[in-house]
């Protein structure tokens, strides 16, 4: 039995890298050939041209086989999935920051690859174990639900961890961008000092809007689409009031302060908020774990001298 789980555990390994890196070979010929062609443009003068073997190459193992596989078993899966749910989901994976550089198509994909993983480890442990056909049939169908569910419990929680460090990153990040207005800066140079100062999500996300601008992108349109990325209240306020002031001719330094200056309020209020709650939170692992404790060592004794009572009257 144990034989034979491990056989169906290797060919469904075997049979995903095959798979694998079947998919990712079948690039066709006329594709190389115009990548090979582009890369050849932007060679430098003096060196040798940069081949696309060599540029794959220098790629993560992630990038070069596991995405383009991804893609491409996504993409199969997207066309029976409606409009609404693939822009849901893409939305849900701009909300956490595209981990992995994941679209829609390759988180469908991996979550079906996840299904396939947790079903056959399920199916193992049936087998290892023996049992009777109810829980042999459970067990698999439990892996097979917490395949389906762990990449969405993973996306959610990097979701609200993004969240926070953003939230977490706001008030620092303000103060410097007023400062550096202040002192005469202009506002996308402002925003290039908090960029080069910090780094964290919320100085990604102004790299991505500083990009966008030198691309032509209209700046306030880039910054709506910031607040839009990351769905943070305190900074999609931010956002509104530059937006507003740059439509209405509003001097930039001073909303810059009036937003800084809430922005500490209510991180203030935040953490007093906080500290509230932290009598209440500490009142149950202080009766389940401390209380109980406490019961032993003091009534440990008198329970034992009361037994002992209650056994020498016994026996006389």
């Amino acid at each position: 039995m144990s034989l034979l789980a491990i056989g169906l555990a290797a060919a469904l390994g075997g049979g995903i890298l095959l798979i694998a890196f079947g998919l990712a070979m079948s690039v066709s010929p006329r594709q190389t050939d115009l990548l090979e062609a582009r890369l050849a443009q932007f060679a430098e003068a003096g060196h040798a041209p940069t081949t696309l073997a060599e540029v794959e190459m220098s790629l993560p193992l992630f990038d070069r086989v596991i995405r383009p596989f991804l893609d491409k078993i996504g993409n199969r899966l997207n066309k029976n999935a409606g409009q609404g749910s693939t822009d849901a989901l893409q939305e849900k994976l701009n909300l956490a920051g595209r981990p992995m550089g994941l679209n829609a198509s390759g988180f469908l994909a991996l979550r079906l690859l996840s299904m396939l993983l947790f079903t056959a480890v399920g199916l193992a442990l049936a087998l290892f174990g023996a049992l009777a056909m109810p829980l042999f049939a459970v067990v698999p169908l439990g892996g097979l639900i917490l395949g389906y569910l762990a990449p969405q419990m993973v996306v959610a929680r990097r979701i609200k961890k993004r969240q926070k460090e953003i939230l977490l990153a706001l008030p620092s990040a303000l103060d410097l961008l007023t400062i550096s207005v202040e002192a005469g800066l202009s506002f996308d140079a402002a925003l290039t000092r908090v960029v080069d100062k910090y780094n964290n999500e919320f100085s990604r996300e102004l790299t991505i809007m500083l990009n966008e601008v030198r691309l032509g992108r209209p700046r306030l349109e880039a910054l709506d689409d910031v607040g839009r990325r990351c769905k943070v209240e305190e900074l999609s306020n931010f956002i509104q009031a530059i937006i507003q002031s740059e439509q209405l001719g509003v001097g930039v330094a001073n909303v810059l302060r009036i937003q800084s200056e809430e922005i500490r309020r209510k991180r203030r209020q935040r953490a007093e908020e906080q500290g509230q709650k932290a009598p209440l939170k500490m009142l149950f692992p202080m009766v389940g774990c401390i209380f109980p404790t406490l019961f032993i060592v003091l009534l440990g004794p008198a329970v034992i001298e009361v037994a002992h009572q209650f056994g020498s009257s016994g026996a006389g």
